[in-house]
């Protein structure tokens, strides 16, 4: 005699009656969202057509992609504060958020929206305003093409890895403009050292980032991430010695192109004040600095692609068992797309 109600060690079972209804939920969810081919639609048949379903689907993709782009940017910035304070013998924050200051980065960006927005006077008031949009832009439209999972990517393309380089390249265009437009020789000359870095340390950027298309066969970064699961010997960073070589070059490469230390000559605050930013202040500055701070997660993630396995664990039975919960329960696909996700972002992270 069947028990009404078991366990398993994979997901719930539920009794027939209510396995049958879940089925059949999960046949309808699958026609709906067949039948709505964006979210747009979906929207659609739940208000009418309109601008009003067109404006909430923009409304929800602007704030999903902008947690993911602000909120690592937040992280980084409270990690690297309290860090520099270990290092240098201090507490550093510790009185916004609870004696860790979880809350310090929201503070500063507070304080510096309430700071006023002074614009040269001698300079290009235009491209001195546009400036920090173009650098945020671009690090924005990277994220665009980077697969946080297997499934999980806003836009699959089979050059995506060619794609996502070039557009986080436009970000030394409004670091030039920047310099150019304050009208002070501190910020000209840093941004043309930040121009000179860029062209000089995306080259040995791109020959590395060639190894794992190479590899894989393909420059579509998920294949390049599946074609690592399994063992972690199969992770491209292990696959002989020198692409554990193209990865250290990899990761000089990075630290030139977001301008971080020993690479900072752009800004470097013993010759050149604070290079391209000195005349910034408030809003457009912090645009500046969160920019730079997505664009490290983004090369992070991008490394984490191209080297470490990507969102597979590299233990086999565990990626096994995360992939057979995919039609396990009716929200199986879910679950392994979030797995995947939380283990990519786990290793960028690291």
């Amino acid at each position: 005699m069947k028990r009404p109600h078991a366990l398993s060690w994979r997901c719930v079972v539920f009794p027939e009656s209510t396995r049958a209804g879940l089925h059949r939920q999960r046949n309808e969810a699958s026609m709906m969202l067949l039948a709505a081919s964006s979210l747009t639609d979906l929207i659609s048949a739940q208000t009418g057509s309109g601008w009003l379903p067109v404006f909430i689907a923009a409304v929800i993709h602007v704030a999903l992609v902008g947690a993911f782009f602000g909120l690592p940017a937040g992280i980084f910035i409270w990690a690297e504060r309290k860090v520099s304070a270990r290092i240098q013998d201090r507490l550093g924050p510790t009185r916004v958020g609870g004696r860790f200051g979880w809350l310090q980065a929201p503070a500063d960006g507070a304080k510096l929206l309430q700071k006023e927005d002074l614009i040269p006077k001698h300079g290009d008031a235009f491209l001195f305003r546009v400036a920090p949009y173009i650098v945020v832009v671009a690090s924005f439209m990277a994220f665009m093409f980077l697969p946080f999972s297997g499934k999980l990517v806003a836009v699959a393309m089979d050059i995506g890895l060619f794609i996502a380089l070039a557009v986080l390249s436009l970000e030394v265009l409004g670091v030039v403009l920047a310099g150019y437009a304050s009208g002070s020789k501190w910020s000209l000359f840093g941004g043309m050292r930040e121009a000179a870095q860029m062209v000089s340390y995306e080259v040995p950027l791109g020959l590395t980032a060639v190894i794992p298309v190479v590899l894989a066969g393909s420059m579509n970064l998920s294949d390049i991430g599946n074609m690592q699961q399994g063992s972690v010997f199969n992770w491209f960073i292990l696959h002989d010695p020198l692409t554990f070589l193209a990865f250290f070059v990899f990761f000089v490469a990075t630290l030139a192109s977001n301008k971080r230390a020993p690479f900072d000559l752009a800004e470097a605050e013993s010759e050149l004040v604070a290079g391209f930013l000195t005349e910034y202040s408030g809003f457009r500055w912090s645009l500046f600095f969160l920019a730079e701070y997505a664009a490290m997660f983004f090369v992070s993630g991008l490394a984490t692609i191209l080297f470490l396995g990507g969102w597979w664990t590299g233990i086999p039975p565990l990626d096994v068992w995360i992939a057979s919960l995919a039609d396990s329960c009716w929200m199986g696909d879910y679950l392994v797309r979030v797995i995947g996700m939380k283990v990519f972002l786990l290793k960028s992270g690291l």
